[in-house]
């Protein structure tokens, strides 16, 4: 039997292992729709990503400040997906959060010009548009290299070297896009729409 406990002291017991959407639902209708993460003992996950152990859980709504930065997180994705649909020539690095926003470095031949810029943002409007599911998922550290190598990939593969030994190694999904990433993120995207408009 699985526990999980909750701020307020109450405990929830499950047969099998459970999603914070889930556990979410189970405490009622309207936190299943506000809920857009959990922290689980201590760590920021993802709503739909499995919980297999004893935890202790919160369930992070728009409400809470970290709310922001995972908005800003899922925006640089969005970013990173739109640039690589429009020029894919284009070589991605990192993409964090920051405390005024988000960006992605990229590399590439020549600069992006401002009608690009315009382009890439109007594609992005788009790609939210398009709801695309955000999925998680974990590979080896030898699938990780495979995977960029077979994309020519560099730096991601400097990423992946440089990620510690006993650490996972996890990938996010959105469309055709697919990044290293530790998470979490939002999904579906028509929340951080809901949000955005």
């Amino acid at each position: 039997m699985l526990k999980i406990a909750l701020p307020d002291g109450s405990e929830r017991h499950y047969n099998a292992p459970v999603t914070a959407a889930q556990i979410a639902a189970d405490i009622g209708s309207g936190l299943a729709k506000a809920a857009i993460a959990a922290e689980v003992n201590g760590e920021n996950w993802d709503i739909n990503r499995v919980i297999n152990v004893d935890s202790e859980i919160r369930l992070i709504t728009f409400k809470d400040d970290y709310s922001l930065e995972l908005i800003r997180h899922d925006c640089a994705h969005i970013l990173a997906e739109a640039v690589l649909e429009l020029f894919p020539e284009t070589q991605v690095t990192i993409g964090p959060a920051i405390e005024t926003g988000f960006y992605y470095d990229f590399y590439r031949k020549s600069p992006f010009s401002t009608d690009d810029l315009a382009t890439i943002e109007q594609r992005m409007h788009e790609i939210v548009d398009r709801d695309e599911e955000i999925t998680r998922g974990e590979w080896s550290r030898e699938e990780a290299i495979r995977f960029y190598k077979d994309r020519n990939e560099p730096f991601k593969i400097e990423l992946v070297d440089a990620i510690p030994e006993k650490e996972t190694v996890s990938y996010y999904q959105q469309g055709n896009f697919i990044d290293l990433c530790r998470g979490p993120h939002m999904s579906p995207q028509k929340k951080l729409a809901m949000h955005l408009s």
